[in-house]
């Protein structure tokens, strides 16, 4: 019998999306599957860096950007609704050829909403049932949920109890139909290496508010001692000319080479977005964590893990290299340890 296909299509907003679907897509070809990867931009090239033997493909892209100022990202987003919309009807026309052209069997969507088809099981990959957005969160939480819907199963990565990493943007109060939780979703394995840099910075997520940190921490790891490893997040070729005898500034590590840098790292800085902390977590890593402004998921995490004990957090703009004294104060983030068994999962797209 023919291996099944199975379209695998993560949102470009971010790294994140793109890099905790490369577990996902190594379970399917452990079970047999042939994952098919679709998306655009920094993700997909990405993914066909980390998959140069699986097919990909281009889908139409949202072109999301932040503001500069963090507390105006809501209603920028919100003007930019109706290219949202136009944007999910291109990727259901996108996927519509897909699915005739290469025979799909299964539709594996991270947060992209038009990548479905009503003939092919489909899944939906969020941690966030619960949109938090200020005094709309009811609407953005129900909005989201309602075309989540339209999916056959939402897939979550994080434990269905406690303790857990999502909160409650992954555990609403009510009863969310056809939830099935992964458990940490990494592609990393916590090793035991010596000690290679005091800190590690971890950038990502869509401009302008990248380069604003970054331009940020350059600054003050410039008057820093320690042995610093400064990793961009920006997929492409150009050259860095930052580096100074203890700051290494690379724009991208792929796979093994940036599993080896943060296994051998003492203390990461970083965004607090869902897949760099549940990366953490499998590491099981001391953090600080700068939330991208405005991003009231970001917020919510980093002060999450500050209540909890694993790790601080500041504002971007209140940022100094004193505050990372602070780090030894806290345990780092811990993998809770939940197992999924993805044989049973992927079940849904095995048919007859």
């Amino acid at each position: 019998m023919r291996s099944r296909r199975i379209l695998v299509a993560p949102i470009n907003w971010g790294l994140g999306h793109a890099t905790r679907c490369i577990p996902i897509i190594e379970k399917l070809e452990e079970q047999g599957f042939t994952p098919i990867i679709a998306s655009d931009g920094a993700a997909l090239n990405l993914l066909k860096k980390e998959f140069p033997h699986l097919q990909a493909f281009e889908l139409p892209s949202y072109n999301i950007t932040y503001t500069r100022k963090g507390s105006l990202l809501k209603w920028k987003l919100l003007l930019d609704s109706p290219h949202i919309v136009k944007n999910i009807k291109k990727e259901k026309q996108a996927t519509k050829i897909l699915v005739q052209k290469l025979k799909l069997h299964g539709i594996i969507s991270d947060s992209r909403f038009g990548v479905r088809h009503p003939h092919v099981s489909g899944v939906f990959i969020t941690h966030q049932l619960n949109v938090l957005s200020g005094a709309t969160t009811f609407f953005s939480s129900w909005l989201h949920q309602k075309y989540i819907k339209q999916y056959d199963q939402c897939w979550i990565p994080d434990t269905p109890g406690r303790p857990n990493l999502s909160g409650i943007l992954g555990h609403p109060k009510r009863a969310f139909s056809e939830v099935n939780y992964l458990g940490v979703m990494s592609r990393f394995k916590k090793e035991k290496l010596p000690r290679k840099y005091d800190y590690m910075v971890l950038l990502s997520g869509p401009e302008p508010q990248r380069s604003i940190l970054e331009e940020i921490l350059l600054k003050e790891f410039s008057k820093s001692s320690g042995s610093i490893l400064f990793i961009r997040g920006v997929v492409d070729e150009s050259t860095a000319d930052f580096n100074t005898p203890n700051l290494t500034v690379r724009n991208y590590l792929f796979g093994r080479e940036l599993e080896q840098a943060l296994n051998s790292s003492e203390v990461v800085i970083a965004r607090s977005g869902y897949t760099t902390l549940m990366d953490l977590a499998r590491l099981e890593k001391k953090a600080f964590f700068i939330p991208t402004p405005g991003q009231f998921e970001q917020e919510y995490l980093a002060g999450r893990m500050q209540k909890l004990g694993f790790a601080p957090t500041c504002k971007q703009e209140e940022f100094n290299l004193e505050m990372l004294v602070t780090v030894k104060d806290y345990s780092g983030l811990k993998d809770p340890g939940f197992v999924c068994d993805f044989s049973k999962l992927f079940g849904l797209f095995k048919g007859e």
